[in-house]
């Protein structure tokens, strides 16, 4: 999991989120442990049991009109309530005033106040993204990402294998490269991983022998993509005449990253064979599996009723005495 400032959130965020700092510099270093934000509400008004301290809480018109409906005293004591938690911060939203009790308690206590524009709800719809992001689990990879006929397929191989050499074959074939060489792959939710490139690196290709070329430059916009969706692991491997590969497909091979099943096709290596091809066939063959067409178990399928007519014949065949 990783670990998220106060001010990082500011920096990345600042703009788009309309984020004012009501208190200064004060606990913009503080670490936002979670990826959740939500209202305190029950909080100020005095039930504390199962609270999440942890969240970034957020005040909205409600919160807000319930503490200017207390007197001093009693704002005051919801308040304290509120900041005798170690919370990371408190968001005020459709641009309110905050309470003079609030900043005071905050600058105490060190917890930065940030106010913004937005609506409670656009508010929570646009900081969640951010948030899942910053907090999904993530791996870096040695490899190449490229979008095939809508398919994400991430090439892996040993160094010089000929990985980007592909992905720039497929490239000027109208397919589109996303990343080459280091790819950065975050899961979202349990079961989707979104890789990218490097923000340095991006659109860039090393090809051994001619050195970096920019795609984006060469081949135009419509060759490249920020980020795209891995649904399928093409493993690229040297030709060994001593193993057996699948001839069929009907036992498809899987590979886990970050705990993601991934349908893997090994693809071996030898002089002559046609790998952009072959790299379209798997991104067009996982395309018709989606829709429910596989086509080694249909073969697979009529191969059996074949054998199960001809069974059929023979018995007739042996049992006719005529």
């Amino acid at each position: 999991m990783s670990s998220l400032r106060i001010r990082d959130l500011l920096e990345r965020k600042g703009d788009p989120l309309q984020l004012e700092p009501l208190t200064g510099e004060a606990g913009l270093d503080r670490v936002i442990p979670s990826a959740e934000a939500s209202s305190p509400g029950l909080v100020l008004a005095g039930y504390t049991q199962r609270f999440a301290a942890h969240r970034i809480h957020i005040l909205g018109e409600t919160e807000i009109t319930y503490l200017a409906s207390l007197d001093g005293s009693g704002r005051r004591r919801s308040l304290e309530t509120l900041f005798d938690f170690d919370i990371p911060c408190v968001v005020i939203t459709k641009g309110q005033e905050a309470p003079a009790e609030l900043l005071g308690l905050a600058r105490a206590k060190g917890i930065p106040v940030i106010r913004t524009k937005l609506k409670t709800a656009e508010f929570y719809s646009r900081l969640k993204p951010f948030l899942d992001d910053a907090f999904a689990p993530h791996t870096t990879v040695h490899g190449s990402l490229a979008d095939v006929f809508g398919v994400g397929l991430l090439f892996l191989g040993r160094s010089g294998i000929g990985k980007s050499e592909c992905v720039l074959d497929l490239v000027e074939r109208g397919h589109r490269l996303v990343a080459d060489d280091v790819v950065h792959i975050t899961r979202r939710g349990n079961d989707v991983l979104i890789g990218r490139g490097h923000e340095l690196s991006r659109h860039y290709m090393e090809i051994r022998g001619v050195g970096l070329i920019d795609i984006q430059a060469l081949f135009g916009i419509r060759a490249v993509r920020q980020q795209k969706r891995i649904e399928v692991v093409v493993q690229l491997e040297d030709w060994d005449a001593g193993r057996e590969y699948d001839r069929t497909g009907i036992e498809g091979q899987e590979t886990k990253v970050l705990e993601v099943a991934l349908p893997l096709v090994t693809v071996p290596l030898n002089p002559g064979k046609n790998l952009t091809v072959i790299c379209e066939v798997v991104a067009m063959n996982h395309l018709l599996r989606y829709g429910g067409v596989d086509s080694a178990q249909a073969f697979n399928e009529r191969l059996i009723r074949r054998m199960a007519e001809k069974r059929q014949l023979q018995e007739y065949l042996e049992e006719d005495y005529e």
